[in-house]
């Protein structure tokens, strides 16, 4: 018996097992019910252990058949697993991602990246959806979402987690509000300054800074002016309403152009991790896998 009768022979065996019968299995296959015992019976004559229990309406495993039958399904569920991988274009970059984005992040960050992927691939389509809320991946249906910060309940334990950058924070301030109020030179300077802060979901973010420990610093400076999207906090520093700890990506032109000074740099802000998160699966898409690449690649020079 050839490599290749053997392994069909195996497919044979497998299919009977599971169709209850020769007649079943050759309905399946395609084939007679004469060409399916045959094959059975060439591959015990291989093996040299009888498989199966035969009576003219049922047959059974035998140990043998057993023990041999757990073996095979491994293979053969092995085998149409890469068929359905390849069936469904998991080894292509072809096909459509779906994602979900933070807002701001995305927009600025994230989308041009994966833009220019789907520019250099053209039979990939992109369905971006950009939300500040923590979507249900699973439930939702998205190949992967990215996120600040990583799994944190048992609910998400049926997901994978990848870091793709630490985004830095900075703390500044529009000239004319330095000039007026001074600028400070330590942590604890915060409390007597003006500040605008991120506010979301009923509580405000405190601003996180590196300490000697493992522990970072939290601060929650005083505050009247609380905002749940830092464009808007970067507009409000800039006119001069106050401090602001904001993400450096997103103040470093207003800085490099005088609109922004930033202060307590050698204060070190405790960067936020951004992770992208996606279902657990044997398979990973190609092309989940390149989008994820690409993140990973670009984000951390955008930082």
């Amino acid at each position: 018996m050839s490599a290749y009768d053997h392994f069909s022979g195996i497919a044979v065996f497998v299919m009977v097992v599971e169709s209850g019968s020769f007649a079943a299995a050759a309905h399946r296959l395609n084939l007679s019910r004469s060409a399916v015992g045959k094959t059975v019976a060439r591959l015990e004559e291989k093996l040299g252990v009888k498989l199966l229990h035969r009576t003219t309406r049922t047959q059974s495993l035998t140990e043998d058949g057993q023990l041999f039958y757990e073996r095979c399904l491994r293979a053969v569920t092995e085998i149409r697993e890469g068929e359905a991988m390849l069936d469904s274009g998991r080894l292509s970059l072809e096909g459509k991602l779906r994602l979900s984005l933070p807002v701001l992040f995305g927009c600025r960050c994230a989308a041009p990246i994966l833009v220019a992927l789907a520019q250099r691939t053209p039979g990939l389509e992109l369905e971006i959806d950009f939300d500040d809320r923590r979507v249900d991946v699973i439930k939702e249906g998205f190949d992967f979402v990215v996120r600040a910060g990583p799994l944190r309940s048992e609910a998400e334990r049926n997901l994978v987690a990848r870091k793709v950058a630490d985004q830095r924070m900075a703390v500044c301030a529009a000239p004319a509000y330095l000039e007026a109020h001074g600028v400070p030179r330590e942590l604890d300077d915060l409390f007597a300054h003006q500040c605008i802060v991120y506010y979301r979901s009923g509580r405000v973010w405190a601003w996180r800074f590196a300490s000697r420990g493992p522990t970072p610093v939290q601060l929650t400076p005083p505050s009247r002016l609380l905002l749940d999207n830092y464009e808007a906090i970067a507009d409000a520093a800039a006119a001069g309403f106050g401090l602001a700890w904001l993400p450096f990506w997103l103040v470093r032109d207003r800085i490099a152009s005088g609109r922004l000074v930033q202060v307590l740099a050698d204060k070190s802000s405790q960067a936020v991790e951004y992770y992208a998160l996606w279902p657990k699966t044997q398979h990973l898409p190609l092309r989940t896998r390149a989008a994820l690449d690409e993140l990973a690649l670009h984000l951390p020079s955008l930082m």
